[in-house]
């Protein structure tokens, strides 16, 4: 990333040209890794952070716990990150307070949502939400908060599984005309909705993109044409980590060792690489 320029700046201009691909990480090494898979952005996924602590994505982390995760994502990858602030951790005055220390860590873009606290994972069922008009109070805070103009507000609303998507849509309108700088419409589940979505809805929009969720997977291309212009990919990364260490583990159970799997692990000296242990090492022979 050209340090010269605010990651919050970098991220308008690369969402100008084109649709914005944000993988989610959840430590400093997933984070490595998407940047050196060439993505323009990162996403620290709140879902991910939770449950690489053994936790399910229903509210159970602090901000402090959460934050930790969120500040290493930033140093490790130097990309713009878009941030997952939940609730904003709370009320209004949790609001100002989240977006201070987020913009002071050097988070790009954050979304917070209308679920009430302790909120769920926006593809769980059982949500509740908060009134529209405080959910427009938090947003306007989380704006006036903010000293940096480039770093983008998104305002996230999972009213599509509690009160209707033409609901979910008016809300969307309410959080534009607050301050949001992007929308978030969580979980539409056909793909008639992900285009009214685009339609109806003015200005910046974000979409959640995973397999097996509620959302039906959607081409890039067409996400782009429709005029989404980012879209966050949560919780691949840890589903395919979990996965290869179930795998790994099963070996050594059967084996004592991950002999077996040596094709599929990363080698020492690439590992060594990812995280740059020369370049630390160097720095004692300047």
């Amino acid at each position: 990333m050209n340090a010269s320029v605010k990651p919050s700046t970098l991220l308008r201009q690369h969402l100008a040209q084109d649709i914005v691909v944000a993988p989610g990480a959840y430590d400093g090494m997933s984070a490595r890794l998407v940047a050196m898979a060439g993505f323009s952005a990162v996403y620290a996924s709140g879902g991910a952070i939770a449950r690489a602590a053994g936790y399910p994505d229903i509210g159970l982390l602090s901000f402090s716990e959460v934050m930790d995760r969120v500040e290493k994502i930033v140093d490790a990858s130097g990309l713009p990150v878009v941030a997952d602030a939940d609730t904003g951790f709370g009320g209004s005055a949790n609001v100002e307070r989240t977006v201070r220390i987020m913009e002071r860590a050097g988070v790009a873009a954050f979304h917070i949502e209308d679920q009430s606290f302790p909120k769920r994972c926006g593809h769980l069922d059982d949500k509740s939400l908060i009134d529209a008009e405080e959910m427009c109070r938090k947003v306007h805070i989380a704006r006036q908060t903010l000293s940096d103009p480039d770093a983008l507000v998104i305002a996230r609303t999972d009213a599509i599984a509690v009160e209707g998507f033409e609901a979910a849509l008016s809300r969307a309108e309410r959080y534009l005309k607050a301050g949001a700088d992007m929308i978030f419409v969580e979980a539409p589940e056909t793909l008639e909705q992900i285009r009214a979505i685009a339609e109806r809805l003015p200005g910046l929009k974000l979409i959640n993109m995973f397999y097996g969720g509620k959302t039906p997977l959607t081409p890039l291309p067409d996400l782009a044409a429709m005029g989404y212009r980012l879209a966050i990919i949560p919780s691949d990364l840890q589903r395919a980590a979990i996965h290869a260490m179930q795998a790994t583990l099963a070996a050594i159970r059967q084996t004592g060792d991950s002999s077996a799997l040596a094709d599929q692990l990363t080698s020492f000296k690439e590992r060594e690489e990812i995280v740059q242990t020369r370049r630390y090492l160097a720095l004692d022979t300047q």
